[in-house]
């Protein structure tokens, strides 16, 4: 028997039989499964073995036959085969066929009904397949971490029901939710608020276990840059040895909450990186789930010299391309000519009120059902000759009417109120009045009103007409006016009831013509972008359009009609207020408000009326499905057309299958249902009627998504999964010509097996957009041509905006719309497709039907979809991550694309259309703004941004033959720098010629100059709270080191630790400590508030320093010996704690005189950003090069005054606090940085009051000025604040300038008389403090910025400034080296210097570096590489310092005093900190900068890597349900502007990214924090 016998008859015999569904997939799968593997390739062919090879893919429409066989056998086998394989894949992994989703209503099995199996069905099924794969991977996606506020408030008590607040609407999630309530509201879902607590709480902390070893860290590069010992890691109490390093972050913060991170047990990885259980875990789920294979990667990328070029996506070779003829054009019948058509629709109205007056033309309904006004067709003649006279003759005065024939005129009426709406239209008709139908405007800021007014506006409307209840429903101020509505013009508002109007004389009478090209009315149409065009009909095509839907529909006089859709505009409009009319027919009018109550009401009313025909929308359909239970007195048999408004859908076809099998059996006839395809410009395009003996069959074709996405029809024959199946919409209409043409680009024909849009010739069509002639022209003036270039007609076509082809015998068939079109990466998506592969994902459960938004973005100069959905508020948040990830794979194996964001919001959040539809490009809007506020989000850049530039391979460096000539490298100038010379410059310095140690020169100080004041501390009030001139300060120093020598019994030698508050007190008790020949250490003090976090960095620093006594005062000994502080740190482990409040007396023996000019001065002890805590050791000859060279390069002198608003701890800032006023005899004006927390403007006062002219500061210092005084530079001026004599404010940093920063100051304070020029950064380093220092006044070029490629610098290449403004950085020049400073830039790995522009690190030599890393514990191997480096070749002989930071040298055109050309440096980032991902080299602060404008309410933002991935924590300004916003806004864009795919996004509370005094972010006590779990976010989002 051959195969196709064998194989319908069994299908045949498996149909006769009335068996249970299960046996039936059983036996059907059993009967199939034998032909399956041989169906490949051969199915499209088998009908014909004589056929061309050509035809091998040219599609089959499986078209039925009125008994429901199909007449094509080898679609009957496809069409059965598809539906088991769909669902199983692969026989070998086939999942049970369970019962599919919830659109499986009632089934009743007769025989000789057709496949019973809804469309949809197949989809769900094919889709729980995929889903079933998936699950045997076991994929574990890490789930997001969220805060248990943020959980609750989307929580069933935060919940209005949608019922309440929905507005009438497309989608019914309302009534929807009320259906299914009884089976979801089990006792699993009674307990979602407590279920769905913290999530933070669950998901992925199991797999702490194993994943310790497992952990597969990226390092951060220092590229041989060994950093320096990690102190942090020696603790006599081991416990304490990590969380002590951690503290270090929190020592001085400025005006922040400083974070608690509390002591959490955690685990430890070979690195020594602190891990802790849960965030790891979690984040090891995503790596894990990052390595899962993907789709075949794309071809290589490649890397420009200086630039990094995205992949342009390839055409694939293997994808399918169309292979048919080219498809002629298809002609409707021939329009009819009958004899009794009225010459125009006016006319009509005149002939049947004044014939048939009692003849009912409309009825409307209460929200009961019941009627509520029946419009004869006299009443419709006569209110609407009434209403004309009024428009014309009553509005302005008889000399200046305000409305003239031609004129338009809006129309707002609401969608309960058809009578009033039909009586306004036809009263505009018979006035010669445009009327332009609008939807009432709900409030002033109605999603989408705006654009209404804006085609008002173009439309020049002045005048809306509305009905009595809707006037009084309208918004209106307290003076009783309506309010302007946003963007709308001034209208006047007419209300159309009878009553408000005047009788019409009885001589008055409307001219009615016959049909012209004048322009009968516009018709609104929003596009995919939000905007509104008007769609103008002149009266012409609309006779012919009522004369065409009259000829399709068989309509007759007196039939009556029942019309759920909405009347004001589309197929509502045409068939139940136009054609209606024409015909003399009854239309019983179905408001929204009913459908919400009664879903079942428009088939009740088709029974009640015996109605003949009907429209709807499929969702119509799809509720009376859903409510129609067990209604035993249905009965449909009077129906003889449902026409299904949105039959162009292919999704709809489920609904009019589902519909057609429940209510067949209620009278209900096969060839009723009418799907029809139309668009606001095109009008009708096409229609199936409802005839019986028709001899075209309904087609429908399964068709290979992927093939569609290409553009090309194909049966589908592989795939078996990705599968839509699509409905004809009947043929042509009668007059119309209809081609498809290439979407983009030349309206050129398509082929017979191609996806194009479909073009309409034909009277019956919109003309124009009202007022835009650009855009009238490119859609309704088309002139399609063939392959050979020829037109095809003299007359214009007009676009549909629908996508499609055209069928055997003329049937039309639909694929999507031109507006829901996703172009990625050169393929196309439709949105309808795929919200209907998310709502396969059991969809009932989680989400509302209608309220599912797809859309796509532009992301990395490509589209990425984004799907937002509302979510049901008892769904528990593990429930709705799952169905997420869920929906992700579906949309991935399905259409082979990938998902860029799918978030879910509360429910009735979506900004909707009046009818209550989500309103697409306003969700739009809000996911750019960042303004959704989802409740939960789920990000796949991973899967979906795959044209990312090419990972870099590392380049061969210059090698020793390369510099041979002179000082050049590779044919450019070695890039080297230096300052003046400091043994050269003569300049009487009796300082430098007499004394090699600071306490010699206090000494002689205060015999010179006793009563010179050298330091005033200022309160935070701005008075002097103390100061001290030279012999003070001497006598205080002598005093000191009585007390070290007498009660410390302290040797020559000895470390001191100094613990002490910023004054005065830290510089005398330095200068006693030299008295004594002690080496002092400058410790900050712990925090009084904050005593737990900042009390063990001092102990570690006393530790490490080998501190054998500690000074400080009276109040800092009562704080380290009160409660907390014990409970901390026991005191009894300390050395002796020295009060210096109570100083001796006496003087000491003798002061002790230094001899060794190497000898260690002091010990600078500082914490890096990376939590490195390191002291670097400083010779008394460093000390005293130091300060020569400050004073040289800042002109100090003793009649100078400097203030200084910095912390006096290490670094410059110490030097300059403690050291330099004693060696230059200048005054200091010391601003404790603390006090600038209680009184913001005291620097700027001070400085203005004291008249100074140089000042430094820190940037943490000119952050709180700029936040704090950004408001009150008025106030401050009138206090009298004048920085006009600042010659020079200069901030101490170590790291890059602070661009941005430095210019807001520098603008705020413009106007209080600073200088822009006089704003400098100075920059310095652990190896050496400072290398580079300026104040103006002082020889030196004007400050410059130079704009550098970011891209370049990735690749530590110094790139060109002709760049796009987003990778565009600006550098500021550091200007004038300091004298005795020698600068090279070197290679970091193979230490060969580098030439003039190249990026390399920055090496430093000079008489006042550093001696080297003190440690104590024999580690001294580290210092030789930073503080004793030689270049690999040329100058091999000089002993550099590396300061560890990344840089370049240009030589600028700009000259200094000496008349030289000046070499500026410019400082890029640190080493340490610098992230190597994708073998490129990126600054945390760059994608900072980045992420801080991403979005309004991100105040702060810190980076670091984890494990390959780049984690992005941002502090959160506002409520916590803005969160989620950031999640997108901040992945998008680090992806724009930097290439790289943000891991994880961490939301905070403000204050929780930790910054030192220097106002630098410590980064890694940040990773630590967010490791160990500490950090309290408010959510996690992992990026998958």
């Amino acid at each position: 028997m051959p195969f196709e016998q064998r194989a319908i008859s069994g299908i045949l015999s498996l149909r006769g039989w009335d068996i249970t569904q299960k046996g039936y997939e059983k036996k059907r799968s059993k009967l199939v499964r034998a032909y399956v593997p041989h169906a490949g390739g051969n199915l499209a062919t088998s009908d014909s073995p004589t056929h061309s090879p050509r035809r091998e893919n040219i599609p089959i429409l499986l078209v039925e036959n009125r008994s429901g066989i199909m007449t094509n056998t080898v679609a009957m086998i496809l069409y059965s085969t598809l539906s088991i394989q769909s669902s199983a894949g692969p026989m070998s992994h086939r999942a049970p066929l369970g019962p599919p989703s919830a659109a499986r209503f009632h089934r009743r099995r007769t025989s000789g009904t057709r496949d019973e199996r809804y469309r949809s069905d197949v989809h769900t099924e094919a889709v729980q397949a995929v889903l079933a794969r998936h699950v045997e991977r076991k994929v574990a996606v890490p789930m997001p971490s969220k805060r248990r506020s943020l959980v609750v408030q989307t929580s069933m008590d935060a919940y209005t029901p949608p019922e309440e607040e929905a507005g009438p609407g497309d989608d019914m999630s309302g009534m929807e939710h009320w259906m299914s309530r009884p089976s979801q509201l089990g006792p699993a879902h009674l307990g979602s608020t407590s279920s769905s607590s913290s999530s933070t709480q669950s998901g992925g902390s199991g797999n702490a276990g194993r994943l310790a070893d497992s952990l597969a860290h990226m390092h951060i590069s220092h590229l041989n840059h060994s950093a320096p010992p990690d102190v942090t890691g020696y603790s006599s109490d081991s416990s304490h040895s990590h969380t002590e390093r951690h503290h270090m972050a929190n020592m001085g913060t400025i005006a922040r909450n400083t974070q608690k991170y509390g002591n959490a047990e955690r685990m430890e990885t070979g690195d020594g990186v602190p891990v802790s259980s849960r965030v790891s875990a979690k984040i090891q789920q995503l790596v894990n789930t990052l390595k899962q294979p993907r789709r075949p990667p794309l071809r290589e990328f490649f890397v420009d010299d200086f630039d990094e070029l995205l992949e342009v996506q390839q055409p694939d070779p293997n994808q399918p391309r169309p292979e048919g003829a080219e498809m002629m054009p298809v002609r409707g019948e021939p329009l009819g000519v009958v004899t009794n058509w009225p010459p125009s629709l006016e006319a009509a109205l005149q002939r049947w009120g004044t014939i048939s007056p009692k003849a009912p033309c409309l009825t409307s309904l209460d929200t009961a059902g019941k009627p509520l006004y029946v419009l004869t067709y006299g009443k419709l003649w006569s209110r609407s000759i009434k209403l004309a006279y009024n428009i014309l003759h009553k509005l302005g005065s008889k000399q200046e009417p305000m409305v003239r024939p031609g004129d338009r005129v809006a129309l707002v009426f609401p969608n309960n109120d058809p009578v009033a709406f039909m009586v306004a239209f036809y009263g505009c008709l018979l006035a010669e009045v445009v009327p332009v139908p609008i939807e009432v405007p709900l409030s002033r800021k109605d999603a989408g009103s705006q654009q209404i007014g804006f085609l008002l506006g173009s439309c020049g409307v002045t005048v809306a007409l509305t009905s009595d209840a809707c006037h009084k429903g309208l918004p209106k101020s307290a003076t009783g006016e309506i309010p302007q509505f946003k963007g709308w013009p001034k209208l006047l508002w007419f209300v159309t009831e009878s009553k408000h109007l005047s009788k019409p004389p009885r001589d008055w009478f409307p001219h009615i013509k016959d049909a012209n090209n004048d322009t009968a009315y516009i018709e609104y149409k929003t596009c995919k972008d939000g905007s509104v065009l008007g769609v103008t009909v002149t009266r012409i095509a609309l006779l012919t359009h009522c004369q065409a839907l009259t000829q399709s529909c068989s309509y007759t006089e007196a039939e009556t009609i029942v019309n759920v859709l909405d009347f004001k505009k589309d197929v509502g409009l045409w068939h139940g207020i136009l054609t209606s009319v024409m015909n003399m027919m009854h239309v019983i009018s179905v408001p929204y408000s009913l459908m919400k109550v009664n879903p079942l009401s428009w088939i009740q009313k088709v029974c009640q009326y015996k109605a003949k025909v009907a429209c709807v929308k499929s969702r119509d359909m799809h509720w009376a499905l859903v409510a129609h239970k067990d209604q035993k007195d249905i009965n449909l048999s009077s129906l003889r057309m449902l026409l299904v408004a949105d039959g162009s859908n292919p999704w709809s076809i489920s609904s009019c299958d589902a519909f057609l099998n429940v209510f067949q059996t209620k009278g209900l006839r096969t060839e009723v249902i009418c799907p029809c395809a139309s668009s606001p410009e095109a009008l009708t395009v096409a229609i199936r009627r409802p005839v019986e003996d028709s001899s075209q069959p309904p087609g429908r074709g399964v068709l290979s998504m992927q093939g569609l996405s290409y553009g090309v029809v194909r049966v589908d024959t592989e795939e078996r999964l990705s599968v839509l199946t699509v409905q004809d919409v009947g043929t042509v209409t009668p007059g119309g010509l209809v081609c498809v043409v290439k979407p983009e680009g030349v309206p050129q024909l398509c082929q017979t097996d191609e996806i194009g849009e479909l073009c309409v010739c034909s009277i019956a069509t919109g003309t124009s957009y009202y007022g835009l002639t650009g855009m009238t022209k490119n859609t309704f003036e088309v002139y399609p041509v063939s392959s050979s270039g020829g037109l095809i007609s003299e007359y214009a076509f007009v676009r549909t905006g629908l996508l499609g082809f055209i069928g055997p015998g003329g049937l039309v068939f639909i694929t999507g719309k031109m507006d829901g079109l996703i172009m990625v990466s050169g393929r196309r998506h439709n949105a309808d497709d795929i919200v209907a592969t998310a709502l396969a994902v059991e969809p009932m459960k989680f989400v509302y039907r209608g309220r599912i938004a797809v859309f796509s973005v532009t992301v990395l100069r490509d589209e990425r979809i984004v799907v937002v959905a509302e979510q049901r508020p008892d769904s528990t948040e593990e429930d709705s991550f799952q169905w997420m990830s869920r929906v992700l794979q579906a949309i991935d194996s399905i259409h082979g694309v990938g998902v860029f964001c799918l978030a879910l919001v509360p429910a009735n959040t979506l900004p909707k259309t009046p009818l209550g539809g989500i309103h697409l490009s306003e969700i739009k809007q809000l996911y750019l703004e960042g303004g959704l506020h989802p409740c939960n989000v789920l990000m796949c850049p991973h899967t979906c941004v795959t044209n990312l530039p090419k990972p870099r391979q590392k380049q061969p460096e210059i090698g020793p033959a390369s510099v041979m000539v002179g000082n050049l490298v590779s044919g450019k100038r070695i890039a080297q720098a230096s300052g003046r010379d400091l043994g050269q410059t003569d300049d009487n310095d009796q300082v430098r010629q007499t004394f090699l140690f600071l306490s010699e020169v206090l000494q002689w100080r205060a015999q010179t100059t006793p009563d010179h004041i050298l330091y005033t501390l200022l309160s935070s009030r701005g008075a002097v709270s103390s100061s001290l001139t030279c012999l003070q300060l001497h006598k205080r120093a002598e005093r000191v080191a009585a007390l070290l020598m007498e009660r410390g019994g302290l040797q020559e030698g000895d470390h001191v630790a100094l613990v002490y508050p910023p004054g005065i007190d830290l510089i005398a008790a330095f200068y006693g400590c030299l008295y004594a020949g002690c080496v002092p250490i400058t410790v900050r003090p712990p925090h009084p508030q904050n005593i737990s976090t900042t009390l063990p960095t001092v102990k570690m620093i006393v530790e490490v320093s080998h501190s054998v006594c500690v000074m400080t005062t009276a109040v800092i000994c009562k704080l380290l010996r009160s409660k907390e502080a014990m409970a901390t740190v026991d005191i009894r482990n300390w050395p002796p704690v020295l009060d210096t409040d109570d100083l001796p007396k006496k003087k000491p023996p003798a002061l002790y005189k230094p001899t060794n000019p190497d000898g260690l001065a002091y010990l600078d002890f500082s914490v890096s950003t990376t939590g490195m805590l390191a002291g670097v050791q400083m010779s008394h000859n460093a000390v005293a090069a130091f300060c020569r060279s400050v004073k040289l390069q800042c002109e100090l002198y003793p009649s100078r005054e400097v203030a200084i608003c910095l912390d006096p701890y290490c670094g410059l800032g110490f030097v300059l606090w403690c050291l330099c006023s004693v060696y230059s005899g200048h005054q200091s004006i010391l601003i404790p940085p603390v006090e600038l927390e209680s009184n913001p403007a005291l620097w700027l006062l001070a400085v203005s009051q004291l008249r100074v002219r140089d000042t430094f500061c820190s940037y943490s210092v000119m952050e709180l000025c700029t936040k704090g005084l950004g408001l009150q530079t008025e106030a401050l001026k009138a206090r009298g604040l004048d920085l006009s004599r600042v010659r020079a404010c200069v901030v101490v940093a170590e790291e890059r300038p602070r661009m941005a920063l430095t210019l807001s100051f520098s603008k705020l304070f413009k106007d209080l008389g600073l200088h822009p020029r006089s704003v400098s950064t100075a920059f310095g380093c652990r190896v050496n403090l400072a290398i580079c220092l300026r104040l103006l006044g002082t020889s030196g070029p004007d400050p410059t910025t130079v704009y550098v490629d970011m891209r370049a610098l990735r690749h530590d290449r110094y790139g060109n400034l002709s760049v796009s403004p987003v990778s565009r950085l600006p550098l500021a020049l550091l200007q004038k080296i300091l004298p005795g400073v020698r600068i090279i830039i070197a290679n970091p790995e193979t230490k060969g210097p580098l030439g003039d522009s190249h990026l390399g690190e920055i090496w430093v030599h000079s008489a006042h570096n550093g001696s080297g890393y003190y440690s104590g514990y024999g580690e001294e191997v580290l210092q030789s590489d930073h503080f004793n480096s030689r270049l690999s070749f040329g100058d091999t002989q000089t002993v550099w310092a590396r300061t560890g930071y990344l840089g370049f040298l240009r030589r600028t055109e700009l000259t200094d005093a000496n008349g030289e050309r000046h070499d500026a440096l410019f400082v890029v980032g640190a080493l340490e900190e610098a992230m190597e991902l994708r073998g490129m080299r990126y600054h945390p602060i760059d994608i900072e900068t980045s992420v801080i404008r991403a979005h309004k309410s991100i105040v702060e933002c810190a980076v670091f890597p984890w494990t390959n991935l780049l984690v992005v924590v941002v502090e959160l300004e506002g409520s916590e349900q803005e969160a989620l916003d950031l999640v997108p806004m901040v992945t998008k864009a680090v992806l724009e502007e930097h290439y790289l795919i943000v891991g994880v996004v961490v939301v905070t509370d403000i204050g929780v990214i930790p910054i030192n005094s220097r106002g630098e972010k410590q980064r890694m006590h940040l990773r630590d924090g967010f490791l160990q779990d500490q950090l309290d976010p408010i959510y996690v989002a992992y990026n998958m």
